[in-house]
């Protein structure tokens, strides 16, 4: 049976601690989004490829690959 990543991650905004689940490209890097709440724009931190991998309970999907072995991660790398 072949891994299914998880599509689905909590953020949690870094300015106002709001949380919300949202969904995550398959196959696409996500670098900004909007936190709902106090309006900040987030983007990834220094070394992560989207905003999933710097606030998000689970990372992208296409970095859920590649630790299987699966994938070149986020963006080919």
């Amino acid at each position: 049976m072949a891994f299914e990543p998880e599509t689905r991650s909590e953020l949690t905004c870094p300015h106002c601690g709001h949380r919300k689940q949202d969904a995550m490209p398959l196959n696409a890097c996500q670098y900004f989004y909007d936190c709902e709440a106090c309006g900040a724009l987030l983007r990834p931190k220094p070394g992560d490829c989207c905003v999933f991998c710097s606030y998000g309970t689970v990372p992208c999907p296409p970095v859920q690959l590649a630790r299987r072995g699966e994938g070149k991660g986020c963006c080919g790398r």
